[in-house]
């Protein structure tokens, strides 16, 4: 063997060692955070677990909240010596929950009145069913809502209502929180702690404090475009402890003016990168004013000014089981937020295969971080790069329209054990793009990756 070709084997070698070795690594954090979950569900569920039905905590989530409030709530009553069992909906079977003594449930609402990814096979399979009776159980729950939507608490009203009418028995009325109020959230730890009074209401097990975050970039990445301005945003923490987030998380951020509805953002970087990313769109009102959140963190503030922020996980986002799966990626606009803070971490430790089918208005402005798009494409980051541009032709293209052109590719990709994540607008692209993952792969095969985790949405 020749010099060069003895130096290329050895180079092919290590690289293929050290993606071994990282693999190794994924999997064994993977693997530790599954036995701590499952080491807190057991410590839950207590020694005599066996011995008695535990009382079931069950959360519809979309965006994580509901589930960290099922994990609070479940701490709670086993503080007070009840075993306890914490499941997502989607989890939950007829049969179980027929067998269950006392159950509370925690449900968000999506869209208008719709039920959140984290129920919908619940809703598909359980109460879309013929009705089973549940008159040996007693429940709470706890409606989780925005009251800017028509259909305020629309599933946690419809779930509550699905319950009552197979015999179960309300502990007390629903409780609504309209968009996680302390008032509404204090009076449901009252109602299941009535003896613990209001001292305890904001223990630490709940989501960590916001703190003065630090704007130190802003670039304009859309200039010249027909849509609102869209801006790449950087921050840093204060001193103390590094912060931590994983790819999929959220950041929100507390508005002085609107302190009890925190907005919710995705984080475009990863922790390697040094600073927390946004991409935020500026949103003006009919009357010309700025968004109150968005204006706040695209004009008000100046570099080196402060903003109160917290980080938010959001385990319905993350990859989690999917880290070792090819991925498809799916958004628009500023959706392009969360699915690049995926492809910077697949671009970090050398995992794919990655598609991005991802939309916007016209090419010459609006090719959201077209350089390092472009980069990942030729490197191979990108098995495949699809950039929808709506105004680019007389007819309106999106990015569902896309997807259907190539039904054939996306069906070789979900036969090699694909993910699916969208990321971007509630309204047009997220429903039609789910409309369109339907027609191409059936029904029952994307009842089964939502079911399996494989189907996950990040939309607003």
């Amino acid at each position: 063997m020749s010099s060069p070709d003895l130096l290329r084997w050895l180079g092919a070698a290590a690289a293929v060692a050290a993606y071994a070795a990282l693999c190794a690594v994924i999997w064994w954090r993977e693997r530790r955070r599954a036995a701590a979950a499952a080491a807190d569900a057991a410590s839950l569920a207590g020694p005599d677990a066996a011995a008695a039905a535990p009382t079931l905590v069950l959360h519809a989530s979309q965006t994580g909240q509901a589930e960290e409030l099922a994990w609070q709530t479940a701490r709670w009553l086993h503080a007070d010596g009840q075993p306890v069992r914490v499941l997502a909906l989607n989890a939950l079977d007829a049969a179980t929950l027929a067998a269950a003594p006392q159950a509370f449930f925690i449900a968000s609402t999506y869209g208008e009145g719709d039920a959140p990814d984290g129920a919908s096979v619940f809703v598909d399979q359980v109460m879309a069913a013929a009705p089973r009776s549940l008159a040996a159980l007693r429940y709470a729950l706890l409606a989780l809502g925005d009251r800017q939507y028509e259909q305020f608490c629309g599933f946690g009203r419809r779930l509550d209502a699905w319950l009552q009418g197979s015999g179960a028995q309300p502990l007390f009325e629903r409780i609504e929180a309209d968009n996680l109020a302390p008032a509404a959230l204090a009076d449901w730890r009252r109602r299941l702690r009535p003896e613990a009074g209001d001292a305890q209401a904001g223990d630490d097990d709940g989501p960590a404090d916001f703190a003065p975050w630090r704007l130190v970039s802003r670039t304009l990445l859309n200039p010249g475009s027909q849509g609102g301005p869209v801006f790449e945003l950087g921050f840093m923490p204060p001193r103390g402890p590094d912060p931590h987030w994983e790819p999929g998380d959220l950041a929100q951020i507390r508005l002085d003016s609107d302190p009890t509805r925190p907005r919710d953002y995705s984080i475009a970087s990863t922790v390697r990168d040094g600073e927390l990313q946004l991409i935020v769109r500026q949103e003006r009102h009919p009357d010309g004013r700025l968004g109150a959140a968005s204006g706040l963190l695209t004009a008000t503030l100046t570099l080196g000014d402060t903003v109160a922020l917290r980080l938010r996980r959001h385990r319905s986002f993350r990859l989690e089981g999917n880290a070792h799966r090819p991925l498809i990626l799916i958004g628009n606009g500023t959706g392009l937020a969360g699915l690049r803070a995926h492809l910077r971490e697949r671009a970090a430790t050398g995992a794919g295969p990655n598609w991005l089918v991802f939309g916007e208005r016209q090419a010459a402005h609006d090719f959201l971080c077209r350089d390092e798009l472009s980069a990942w494409q030729a490197s191979g980051v990108l098995a495949r790069l699809d950039m929808v541009f709506s105004r680019d032709q007389p007819e309106r293209r999106y990015v569902q329209h896309q997807l259907l052109r190539a039904a054939d590719e996306l069906q070789a990709w979900l036969h090699r054990d694909a993910a699916i994540y969208v990321c971007g607008s509630l309204q047009g692209m997220a429903a039609g793009v789910d409309a369109a993952l339907r027609q191409i792969a059936g029904e029952a095969t994307m009842l089964e990756l939502q079911r399996t985790g494989r189907y996950r949405r990040d939309v607003y």
